[in-house]
């Protein structure tokens, strides 16, 4: 397609894409369609994202909402999107290349039956059709202006939680890469802890609010929801602007590094720590003490550190930890265990996540299986659910969901 270039504020590489080879451009569009579920009009689709992944300085004022109408970035921004609309337009008859390869990106059929589409595809599709409606540069830019204030911009703009990319840090800006197939999981699939996810949600619900919140730790037994609980959070206030970001063990120490490069951003961030514990030979339990103090370097009313362990103190304790008593019946009065408990006294909010006694067990279990149409009569279920948690580590909402699985797969 013969278009247009020299874009001032959505300069990219698609320019060489969309004026380079049918072929190349027919299968970035394949590619594309098959990566979110897409189908239909995948050009219009495919423009659409560009736009919405692109961080520029009129993207990041409307995600902050500093931009006024009349300013010089709008107008400038109204020139690139003149020509991202001429594209947006475009038919049939303006693709000449070679074997109609292009056209068919018009109406594209999915190589799948039924509904793939993911969230962000969805997303997609529907900023897609309201730009397609637009009658004039002006209705399409102020579309894209009041996408950019309620989403955002870029990667953060369109997924809901994200994760350090490896490759990234060292003498190169350290990169975050959206997780696309986070766990879509509700409040409602964990059974019970009614009081827990209570706790949980009314700080969230400050947090997003932009009122006081605390940084939380989930601590208790395995299996019991913690992780659950955290992934549930961002399917119910991703909408109000919340971002996850799982910092894994490997990149604690990055997590200075994690903060400078959001704190830009109009988001509220959870940075999720996922089975946070020490042992005993390990130090760097007192940086993250240090952040969790509100270091002035890392302080910031948009981020908040969600941490979840099997340990309530978070670090391993031995007897050794105790050959500094004063007095054999007081144990506190060891500087090393004070500082080693210090470190779960810097989380505002602890929430404890209990294993389930046996009647709360084989209720998890009964939901779990009336969810799930699983036709066991109550005498039956019951008993295959004793045998599973005395074969399979106890009782625990994970022992109670594999059961469930296992059942699924032997019933068809």
């Amino acid at each position: 397609m013969k278009t247009k270039k020299n874009n001032f504020l959505f300069y990219t590489d698609w320019d060489d894409s969309v004026t380079g080879s049918a072929p190349a451009l027919a299968g970035t569009l394949a590619a594309f369609a098959t990566e979110f579920g897409l189908s239909c009009n995948v050009w219009q689709q495919w423009l659409t994202y560009v736009l919405m992944m692109h961080d520029n300085a009129f993207t990041l004022a409307c995600e902050r909402r500093e931009v006024m109408p009349d300013s010089t970035l709008v107008k400038l921004a109204k020139r690139d999107l003149g020509i991202f609309m001429e594209l947006f337009k475009a038919e049939e008859a303006d693709f000449d290349e070679d074997e109609g390869l292009l056209p068919m990106m018009l109406d594209y059929k999915a190589p799948y039956e039924g509904d793939c589409i993911t969230d962000a595809g969805r997303r997609i599709k529907e900023l897609s059709c309201r730009l397609a409606e637009a009658e004039d540069t002006e209705e399409f830019t102020r579309t894209l202006m009041a996408h950019y204030e309620k989403y955002g911009a870029g990667m953060y703009g369109l997924y809901k939680a994200f994760r350090v990319d490896p490759a990234s840090g060292g003498e190169t800006e350290l990169k975050m890469i959206p997780v696309a197939d986070s766990p879509d999981v509700r409040f409602d699939d964990l059974v019970g802890y009614e009081s827990q996810k209570k706790t949980l949600r009314d700080n969230t619900e400050a947090f997003v609010s932009g009122h006081y919140a605390n940084n939380v730790l989930l601590y208790g037994d395995s299996g019991t929801g913690k992780s659950t609980s955290v992934h549930a959070l961002i399917h119910e206030y991703a909408d109000r602007g919340l971002r996850l970001i799982e910092v894994s063990k490997t990149d604690r120490s990055r997590i200075p590094q994690i903060l400078s490069a959001i704190k830009k951003r109009n988001y509220r961030f959870i940075l999720f720590l996922d089975d946070l514990s020490f042992e005993e030979d390990e130090s760097d339990y007192k940086e993250l003490k240090a952040m969790l103090e509100g270091a002035l370097e890392t302080r910031s009313d948009k981020v908040l550190i969600y941490a979840t362990s099997n340990r309530r103190h978070l670090i391993r304790e031995t007897w050794g930890d105790r050959s500094d008593m004063e007095y054999n019946e007081d144990v506190h009065r060891s500087d090393t265990m004070e500082e080693k408990l210090s470190l779960a006294g810097r989380f505002g909010v602890t929430i404890y996540y209990p294993k389930p006694g046996p009647s709360e067990y084989l209720e998890i279990v009964r939901s779990l299986a009336s969810r799930n149409g699983i036709e066991l009569s109550g005498q039956d279920l019951e008993d295959a659910a004793r045998k599973w948690e005395l074969r399979h580590g106890g009782m625990s909402g994970r022992t109670a969901s594999q059961l469930i699985t296992w059942l699924g797969g032997t019933e068809k």
